[in-house]
């Protein structure tokens, strides 16, 4: 089997695992380890197989398959910004859409932008290096984490809908895309505002993005006429 095909597995295996035991396993699994050995066992299969998908993605030839517009390469610097704004916002203020979270009040921040800022994130990422690398190792990497990010957000929007109370007005008042809200009416456009500290945290991680990306991978997220 070719290192590509077992990249291939390692995804599958990353994406299938969190998506089973994020799911249909979780109830069963928690009713017989508990809470505390269930996160154990989670976390030792999403390391586990996104580790052995790092060493592969390491280990196989970088190739290129497409080359994308010259334009596109400072759109992406531009949606990496979004990104970055979103990820902070997601993580400095409660989201209902995650596990644990109460839906409750009004949307603020950048769930006003999409419910789902988090895994937004780590779509709009993995869509960026899926066009900008056109490299088989990465669009396989990139697309099980954008399957994981969009999916997993879908499957949550369901449990959640079912479970808990005031969740589907929550939705109701959200959007799934980025402001799709604002696109149906649901919210008005002057709430596309993320926030002071999400945009600030947005902007300092996305400058350390910048910085980090030729230390880390080995090559300039800048396009090459800025170099």
């Amino acid at each position: 089997m070719s290192d590509l095909a077992l990249l291939i597995l390692a995804v599958s295996l990353f994406v299938g695992g969190h998506e089973l035991l994020s799911h249909p396993l979780r109830a069963p699994l928690v009713a017989r380890l508990g809470e505390k050995g269930f996160s154990l066992l989670y976390a030792v299969v999403a390391f586990a197989s996104l580790g052995w998908a790092t060493l592969l993605w390491r280990r196989i030839p970088a190739d290129r398959l497409w080359l994308a517009p010259d334009w596109f390469g400072w759109m992406a610097v531009i949606l990496m910004l979004f990104a970055a704004i979103l990820f902070v916002g997601s993580v400095t203020a409660p989201n209902p859409a995650l596990m644990g979270m109460r839906a409750g009040g009004n949307p603020r921040g950048v769930q006003r932008i999409t419910r789902h800022p988090m895994m937004w994130s780590f779509a709009i990422w993995a869509i960026v290096h899926i066009i900008v690398s056109a490299d088989s190792r990465t669009i396989v990497l990139a697309a099980g984490i954008l399957t994981l990010a969009l999916f997993g957000a879908a499957m949550q929007d369901g449990k959640k809908r079912a479970a808990l109370q005031g969740y589907g007005e929550h939705m109701a008042a959200t959007g799934f895309v980025p402001f799709g809200a604002q696109l149906r009416g649901r919210q008005p456009w002057s709430s596309g505002n993320p926030g002071l500290v999400a945009a600030i945290g947005g902007l300092v991680l996305w400058a350390l993005l910048l910085w980090a990306h030729p230390l880390v991978i080995g090559l300039s997220p800048l396009p090459m006429g800025a170099m």
